[in-house]
Formats: C-alpha cells, sequence, structure tokens
C-alpha cells in the first residue's frame, strides 16, 4: 500500500472534508496531508528513513495518525504502543523493536528520562509535552518544517509494522506486518460492508490496536469523516453518536455493556447509526440484543480476526444479519478450516482448532522463529481459537483453547457458560474461569458484576444456570464484584482473574 499516493489523491478529492474530528479541532484531509508532509519531514531532518522503526506512545489525538502515516509514507517501521505501557514494558518493547525515534507523550507516572537511558538504539525523543533530557519538542519542529511531499520506492516485503499484543510484558512479542499486509483489513472491509464518503465512524478504541489501525485505514482509502475519542466513555460515546449523526462503529463487548448500564440510554438519538459491529466475544449475541432496541435502524453485525491476521477475517453478511450468534462467513482472502489437536481437517459441526490461511497471515513474530513455527505452519496459522461451521458455512467461536476447563473428565467452554450468565436480567458483567480442584481436575469459577441497583443470591443465580446448562457446566464458585478487570482493548482480562 503506498500511502503517499492516496493521501494526496483524497486531499485532493477531499480537501475541505472533515478527515478528524477531535474534541474542538477538525481537521479536513487538505490540513491531514500538510500535517504528515511536515511530520515526514521532521522525521527524515532526524535520519529516519527507509526500514527505521517509530515508537509512537501516545493516548489517541490527531498526532497518532499523523504518525501512523508519515511513519508509512517514509517506508518506516512504525512501533505503535499502547499508552498505558509502564517502564519496564516500554523499554521491552523499544528496545527489542530497535526503535530510532520515540514520538511521545510525558505521563506523570512515567519516567522517560529513565527509559531512555536503557536505550542506546534510540536517537531522539520527540515530545508533545512533558521533559525529557534532550528531546526535541514536536510543535516546535512541525512549525519550522515544510509540507513536501517525498518519493520513496516501498516494495510489498518491506517491513510496515510490529504491533505488540497488549499488556507486554516480559519477553515481547512483536507481531510483523508489511506493506502488503496494509491492504489486508482494507479489501476485507470493503468485502464485507457498504462503507462511502458519506460515512461517520467513531473511534473508542486505542490506536495502538490493529482495531483502531482501521479505523484510520477507513478515514483514509473511503474518504469518511472519522470522530476520535482520547479514551472510552459510554455517556461520551453515546453523546457523539448523537451530535455528529455517526453511521458506523466497531467496538468490543464490554464497550456496549457499558453504554447498556447508563440510566436514561433511551433520551439518547442514535436514528443516524446504519450498522454497528462487535469483536471479540462468543457470548456477544444478547448484548448486541439488548443494544439494539435503542438503535433499531442499525445492522447488527458480528465478526473475528486477530492483528496476526489483518482482520476482520470474517463478518456476519450485512444482507443477512440475523444470525448474529455467529461471526458470519469467511472473506475471499482468506481460507479458514477446523482442526482436531493432530491437525486433522473436522467435519462440518465438529469443534476444533480454527486454522486460516491467505496473503494476509503475518510474517512472523518479530525475532523469534520458534514462537513463529508452533503456530505458522504450512497449512496456515493455527489461532489458538475453537470453532466450527454449520451447515451454511456460519462461523461458530466456542472460545479459546485455554478456555477449555475440564470437570472431572467433560470438557465446558467458558464463553458457552458465560453466554447462560447474560441471559440473567441482573447480571452486567461476567467471566467465568477454571480452578484446580483436588476431586475434578478443575472446577468452573464464574465472577459476576450486577447491574447497578441490583443484587441476586448466590443460590438463586445457581438455580438460573441449571436452568440453562447441563449441571456439570454450573460454576461451582461465584464471586460478585464490582467491575472485572479489562485490558486497553476493553476486553476482560481472563489471566488477571
Amino acid at each position: 500500500m503506498k500511502i503517499n499516493d492516496i493521501l494526496t489523491a483524497q486531499a485532493k478529492k477531499y480537501a475541505s472534508k472533515p478527515a478528524l474530528i477531535f474534541k474542538d479541532q477538525v481537521i479536513n484531509f487538505a490540513q491531514l496531508q500538510d500535517q504528515v508532509l511536515r511530520l515526514t519531514n521532521v522525521l527524515r531532518t532526524q535520519g529516519i528513513g527507509k526500514g527505521d522503526a517509530v515508537g509512537i506512545y501516545l493516548p489517541n489525538c490527531p498526532q497518532y495518525v499523523f504518525s501512523y502515516l508519515t511513519v508509512f509514507c517514509l517506508g518506516g517501521v512504525g512501533v505503535p504502543l499502547d499508552f498505558m505501557l509502564k517502564e519496564d514494558e516500554l523499554v521491552s518493547c523499544l528496545s527489542h523493536s530497535e526503535a530510532k525515534v520515540l514520538i511521545a507523550l510525558g505521563r506523570p507516572d512515567v519516567d522517560l528520562n529513565a527509559v531512555c537511558k536503557q536505550l542506546p538504539k534510540l536517537k531522539k525523543i520527540i515530545l508533545l509535552d512533558g521533559n525529557v533530557e534532550g528531546s526535541l519538542k514536536y510543535g516546535e519542529l512541525m512549525a519550522k518544517s515544510s509540507a513536501v511531499a517525498l518519493s520513496v520506492e516501498i516494495k510489498d516485503s518491506d517491513p510496515a509494522l510490529i504491533m505488540y499484543t497488549s499488556g507486554t510484558t516480559g519477553k515481547p512479542k512483536g507481531i510483523l506486518l508489511t506493506y502488503k499486509h496494509l491492504d489486508g483489513s482494507p479489501k476485507a472491509m470493503e468485502y464485507f460492508v457498504d462503507l462511502t464518503d458519506k460515512d461517520i465512524k467513531l473511534c473508542a478504541l486505542p490506536l495502538s490496536h490493529i482495531a483502531g489501525l482501521i479505523y484510520i485505514q477507513n478515514m483514509l482509502l473511503f474518504g469518511i469523516t472519522l470522530v476520535l475519542m482520547d479514551r472510552f466513555n459510554p455517556m461520551q460515546f453515546l453523546e457523539l453518536v448523537q451530535q455528529f449523526k455517526v453511521t458506523c462503529f466497531h467496538i468490543v463487548p464490554p464497550m456496549y455493556n457499558a453504554i447498556l448500564t447508563l440510566k436514561h440510554i433511551e433520551n439518547f438519538d442514535l436514528s443516524s447509526l446504519r450498522w454497528v459491529v462487535v469483536f471479540g466475544a462468543p457470548s456477544s449475541p444478547e448484548i448486541l440484543a439488548r443494544f439494539h432496541q435503542y438503535c433499531p435502524n442499525a445492522v447488527l453485525l458480528n465478526g473475528w480476526g486477530m492483528t496476526e491476521t489483518c482482520p476482520p477475517n470474517t463478518v456476519t453478511p450485512l444482507k443477512n444479519s440475523d444470525n448474529i450468534a455467529s461471526v458470519g462467513k469467511p472473506s475471499p482472502f482468506s481460507t479458514i478450516r477446523i482442526v482436531s489437536d493432530e491437525g486433522k481437517e473436522l467435519p462440518q459441526g465438529a469443534v476444533g482448532e480454527i486454522v486460516i490461511a491467505g496473503d494476509y497471515i503475518m510474517k512472523e513474530y518479530y525475532k523469534d522463529p520458534e514462537l513463529t513455527a508452533e503456530i505458522k505452519r504450512k497449512d496456515g496459522l493455527y489461532t489458538g481459537d475453537l470453532g466450527r461451521f454449520d451447515e451454511n458455512g456460519f462461523l461458530y467461536i466456542m472460545g479459546r483453547k485455554k478456555e477449555m476447563i475440564k470437570v472431572g473428565g467433560q470438557l465446558v467452554m467458558a464463553p458457552e457458560v458465560e453466554s447462560a450468565l447474560y441471559k440473567h436480567p441482573s447480571v452486567a458483567e461476567a467471566a467465568v474461569i477454571g480452578i484446580p480442584d483436588k476431586l475434578r481436575g478443575e472446577t468452573i469459577k464464574a465472577f459476576v458484576v450486577f447491574k447497578e441497583g441490583e443484587n441476586v443470591a448466590i443460590e438463586d443465580l445457581r438455580a438460573f444456570m441449571k436452568e440453562h446448562l447441563a449441571h456439570f457446566k454450573v460454576p461451582h464458585n461465584f464471586e460478585v464484584r464490582k467491575e472485572l478487570p479489562k485490558n486497553r482493548t476493553g476486553k476482560i482480562d481472563k489471566t488477571k482473574l
């Protein structure tokens, strides 16, 4: 993908049209190009060229968008970093990626001076705000820079991104994507949905995540207007949908849950929504169905994909979206099979590991040939997700291999138990894990958050579960909490649980 050419074409076609809306800032496509070209020349004067890695450590903001596009215009390697990462995690990712420049915003709880001292290959740090010894000021550099386009020859096989899995600690797991991979998500979006330059999308996901990058790609390639939130807030999210007449978005299930806990949600006008997507959880049908009553004009879509596979890889068909228990059908750019533990393809209806092959599977886990070989094999990428196909070719996500709980020899899928919990009218959030048990090997533990002002006796909740599940699938232990831990993409963090 040649970002420079696309940016030039869109700046000409949509010069005065808003590309980005962030708080009180409105940035049109001509201004977007101007900022990207200025930053491109800033980085070039700091010695950044083709193949050089640039770290981006910012909250969601226009500068994050400029930084992504700038690195791509230079033929560099973007290293988007979650703004919640702390010092050890930053050092780990920046050292592993060998970043030469870091574009950052200071945080009171992160000592960037200490970070820089541990990174001899990091030549410069460009700060939007904050104090780091020897750093350069973003605003001053941009004011002095010129908006002159550069011509860089970029090949499809050149590295474009190293994306670290959320909450990276210890040994980094960096997913290496090439410039060819940058075509994967836009092509899939073009196949699955009907985005046009009339659309307005609302992004509340971190731009450091692949789902956040997809929003930027949508804005640039389809000429849409992107409304950007610095962080997710359910009330503000609905206010922005109403204010800007947002037409579509994709978020994760816990975000829907947070929205549904708001009082007076029915007072918001969500009639502008054409379609909404949920990614990331098998228990999402109940959540989507509850949300749908507040935006009846919107088509409900469910989808699946991974950073390693340039998502989305499956989405519910736009004109046949009644089956939201499924994550849809594969795009023509992916081949998906269900295999046994021995790697043999399983028949329709059988549950096994999802293996995906195609042109947009990651190149590798950066600097980790052993881990790469473990999941990226000749016949495809072994995802660790469990799924099944029905007779109509719809894929159903049954959970992660790690989420199989073995109770006295019986296999229980945590998402199935969670789905039953979500059917209870008082349950706002739920998560299920397996815990060691001397008698059964493992037993099921459920973490539950009740809706505000509601409470249910554990025995009553257990009795409810027995109405919906076989007895061996009913949780043995329940723990009621005020909230459940989340990672930066908004998903429930079961590792912490």
